[in-house]
């Protein structure tokens, strides 16, 4: 089983990490499907907005609502999260030549642990044998040790290090 997770230190640094990552794969012409989601600034009194891209060639997808200045909790729609989700499962369905070969998930969060978002894109790549990358959220780490057990190899959150691992699992 090919599962490697990362946690950057900072507020928003996995997303741009895992961006990174994903925008050299595809220049190199692997089949990396998944998301990866890029926050925009709004301002001080505001909260980012978020989107994810669709690998490998989107759509964007908002993921945030936007609540208001002030607001507080969950800004997630889920409905657009799952519609992500979606899409990347259609892709990762293909077979022969369009076949995956490695799903990028920009985040296991709250979705997640809760059993929803991209739990079964997970299961269905590693039982096909595609290597999987995981952004994990600090507050849900837990959550996807309990999900993946020991199967995960926990990354470094730098590039050379995480392109080395995925250099391994492509390799035949």
């Amino acid at each position: 089983m090919k599962l490697a997770f990362t946690i950057a230190p900072g507020r928003g640094e996995t997303n741009v990490l895992l961006a990174e990552i994903a925008e050299d794969l595809i220049a190199r012409k692997v089949r990396v499907v998944g998301t990866v989601q890029i926050d925009t600034d709004r301002g001080e009194d505001r909260k980012c907005d978020m989107d994810v891209m669709v690998l490998p060639d989107g759509p964007l997808i908002r993921i945030s609502e936007d609540r208001g200045v002030g607001a507080r909790g969950c800004r997630l729609d889920a409905d657009a999260l799952e519609g992500a989700v979606a899409d990347t499962e259609a892709v990762l369905a293909l077979r022969g030549e369009q076949r995956a070969d490695l799903l990028l998930v920009n985040k296991f969060g709250k979705h997640e642990a809760e059993g929803r978002g991209f739990r079964a894109a997970i299961a269905t790549a590693l039982e096909r044998d595609i290597p999987v990358l995981v952004g994990v959220n600090k507050l849900n780490r837990e959550a996807f040790e309990a999900f993946c057990g020991e199967a995960a190899e926990e990354l470094p959150a730098d590039t050379a290090a995480i392109s080395a691992w995925i250099d391994r699992a492509l390799a035949p």
